[in-house]
C-alpha cells in the first residue's frame, strides 16, 4: 500500500524557551532540513547523509554523492532482498478492502489461525522478514491493546484471549525469519482521530505496545493514509514523535515508508525504475512529497507515480544535502491485499514473481510481497504452491554462476578473484582515479546463459552510471545488454545465447566504479506470458 495525503503542520504549541527549541530542531531535522543531531529522533547517520557547501561544482557534488552511503540498518534491510506483507483484519471477515471502522469484533473468527504456516510459506518463497497489518485503517487492533475495545479480546476467537501479533512474532523467531508491524496512522475507529494531540498520544501507547511486548521488531512501516476521523477534522501526525520512540525501543529497526530509512519507489507493480539511485535530493524523503502521492480516498487504485528518475546528476546538482533513501518496491501476489475467495484463480505465478524480482531486487530495491491469508486463518493452496515454485525457480536459476570458472583479466586484475567468490563484503574497484573500465571473462567452453547479475559494493557507495556487457564472435565483440545504475543487485535478461568469452565494460561512474560480484544465469522458468 502506498502512502497518502499529510495535512499542513499547524503552528507549534506555546511552552518554554527550551522546550521551543528543542521541538522545533525535531520538526525541522525530521523534515530533513538539518543534518545529523545527536538526542533528535537519530534520523541519520555518519554515512548516509552530507550537506553540499552553496557554491559546489557539479563535479563536487557527484563526487558528494559517491561517498553517501547506507547505514548499517539500511544494509541489513538491503540484504534481505525479498520481504513479505501479511494483509490480516477484520477486512479478511467482510471481503473488503478498506474497512470503516464500524465493523464488530464479533466478526473476527479465524477457525484454524496457523501463523506457523504462513511465515514457512513465506519462507519457502525466499522471503526473509515478514510483516504483519498489526492494525488497518478500520482501527481493528490484531494484539489486544489496553487502549482500545476494537481489537481482537473482544472477538470471539480464543475467547478473547488471542494475540496475532505474538503469534506472528514467535512463528518467524522459530523459523529465524525478522519480523515487522505495520501501524496504520490513519484509524477510522478511534474517537481521537482529528484531536491530534490526543490522537498522537493514543497511538504512541499502541505504537509503544508493539515495540515493547513482541521481542525484536525489524520494521515499523507506516503509510501516510489520512482521511476524516469520527469528528470530521484532519489529524496532524507527529511522526517525529514517532521516529524517536521506535529509535529509542527498537534502535536496529528500519523505517518505511513514510519513514527516514527506506521510500515506497512510487507504484505497486513490483517493478521498480531501470534507473534506480539509493543517494537521492534531501526533498524525496520530506513528509509531504511522500504524501502528496498517496491514497487519498478508499476508492484509490494503485497509478504509477514514479519519475524516471531520482538522483542522476541533473537531480542532485541543485541539491542542499543527499541522502542514503533506498527503494522498497510492493506488490501483492493477488489483484488485492486481503483475501478475496473470488481471487483464487488470479494468484500471480511463479513466473511471474521471477519477472517481478528480477525487475525490483534486480533494480537496486527491496521486493514487499504480500500474501493475504483466508478467513479460517490459513493461506490459500494457489498462494503456497505459487511461492513455492517462486522459491524453487530462483534458487534453480541462481544456484550456480556460470562465470565461476572464468580466467578474468583487465584493470587491477589482483582483486578481480572478488567478483566470483560469493561474498559481498570482497570487492574489485579501479586504481588512481580511474572511473571507466573494461574487465574481461574468458570460460574454458562455451556457456549458454540469458541473464546477467552486478553487484556494487554500497558500504562504500553507489557510483556506476553506465556499463555494456559483451560477447566475442569470431574477432568481433557484439552488445549483449547495456544498464544504467548498478546498486545493491542489478539484473538484466535477454535471448539466451552462447558463448566463450564476454566482457563487461563500465561506461560511466561518479567515483572509482566497485563490483562485489559479476555472475551469468540461465532462468529456469520461461518468461512470464
Amino acid at each position: 500500500m502506498p502512502p497518502a495525503r499529510l495535512p499542513v503542520k499547524k503552528p507549534l504549541p506555546k511552552c518554554r524557551p527550551r522546550l521551543a527549541h528543542t521541538l522545533l530542531l525535531l520538526l525541522v531535522g525530521g523534515l530533513g532540513l538539518l543534518g545529523p543531531r545527536v538526542g533528535v529522533a537519530q534520523l541519520y547517520s555518519a554515512t548516509n547523509y552530507v550537506q553540499i557547501p552553496a557554491g559546489s561544482s557539479p563535479a563536487a557534488v557527484v563526487r558528494r554523492a559517491a561517498t553517501v552511503a547506507p547505514s548499517a540498518r539500511q544494509l541489513r534491510w538491503q540484504q534481505l532482498e525479498l520481504t513479505g506483507f501479511i494483509h490480516f483484519g477484520i477486512n479478511t471477515f467482510t471481503n473488503k478492502e478498506w474497512g470503516d471502522g464500524t465493523e464488530s469484533p464479533a466478526l473476527f473468527n479465524p477457525t484454524a489461525l496457523d501463523a506457523s504456516q504462513w511465515v514457512a510459506a513465506c519462507k519457502a518463497g525466499g522471503i526473509k522478514q515478514v510483516i504483519l497489518t498489526a492494525k488497518h485503517h478500520d482501527g481493528f487492533c490484531l494484539w489486544p491493546s489496553a487502549y482500545t475495545e476494537h481489537s481482537v479480546k473482544n472477538s470471539p476467537w480464543q475467547n478473547g484471549h488471542g494475540d496475532v501479533v505474538r503469534e506472528v512474532a514467535a512463528a518467524c523467531r522459530a523459523q529465524g525469519l525478522g519480523f515487522g508491524v505495520y501501524l496504520s496512522p490513519w484509524d477510522r475507529n478511534s474517537k481521537f482521530f482529528g484531536d491530534s494531540a490526543k490522537y498522537n498520544d493514543y497511538f504512541v501507547n499502541q505504537l509503544t505496545e508493539l515495540l515493547s511486548n513482541y521481542g525484536r521488531v525489524d520494521e515499523v512501516w507506516f503509510d501516510g493514509a489520512n482521511g476524516e476521523g469520527p469528528t470530521g477534522k484532519k489529524q496532524v501526525y507527529d511522526f517525529n514523535r514517532w521516529y524517536a520512540l521506535i529509535r529509542r525501543l527498537q534502535p536496529t529497526a528500519t523505517i518505511a515508508v513514510m519513514g527516514p530509512d527506506v521510500r515506497w519507489v512510487g507504484t505497486e507493480s513490483g517493478y521498480g525504475r531501470a534507473t534506480e539511485w539509493s543517494v537521492v535530493p534531501l526533498d524525496n524523503q520530506q513528509q509531504a512529497k511522500v504524501a502528496a502521492t498517496s491514497q487519498k480516498e478508499v476508492a484509490f487504485a494503485p497509478k504509477n507515480m514514479m519519475d524516471d528518475d531520482l538522483g542522476s546528476r541533473a537531480k542532485i546538482g541543485g541539491a542542499p544535502a543527499l541522502v542514503w533513501y533506498p527503494a522498497e518496491i510492493d506488490v501483492s501476489i493477488r489483484p488485492g491485499w486481503f483475501y478475496h475467495p473470488a481471487e483464487d484463480a488470479q494468484v500471480k505465478t511463479p513466473a511471474q514473481l521471477v519477472d517481478i524480482y528480477n525487475s525490483s531486487v534486480g533494480r537496486n530495491g527491496v521486493l514487499l510481497l504480500n500474501a493475504p491469508p483466508d478467513k479460517r486463518g490459513l493461506l490459500a493452496q494457489p498462494d503456497i504452491a505459487s511461492l513455492a515454485g517462486f522459491g524453487r525457480a530462483l534458487a534453480q536459476t541462481y544456484a550456480t554462476n556460470l562465470l565461476a570458472p572464468a580466467q578474468v583479466s583487465g584493470p587491477n586484475a589482483r582483486q578481480a578473484k572478488a567478483l566470483l567468490d560469493k561474498s559481498y563484503s570482497t570487492y574489485w574497484t579501479t586504481t588512481g582515479r580511474d572511473t571507466t573500465a573494461v574487465l574481461t571473462f574468458a570460460l574454458p567452453a562455451p556457456q549458454t546463459f540469458d541473464t546477467v547479475l552486478l553487484q556494487e559494493n554500497i558500504a562504500v557507495g553507489q557510483r556506476i552510471e553506465g556499463f555494456v556487457l559483451e560477447y566475442k564472435r569470431g574477432a568481433q565483440w557484439l552488445p549483449v545488454v547495456a544498464g544504467t545504475t548498478v546498486g545493491y543487485k542489478r539484473i538484466l535478461t535477454f535471448a539466451p545465447l552462447r558463448a566463450q568469452q564476454v566482457r563487461l565494460r563500465i561506461t560511466s561512474s561518479r567515483l572509482n566504479p566497485t563490483l562485489s560480484a559479476v555472475g551469468l544465469y540461465k532462468q529456469a522458468v520461461s518468461p512470464k506470458p
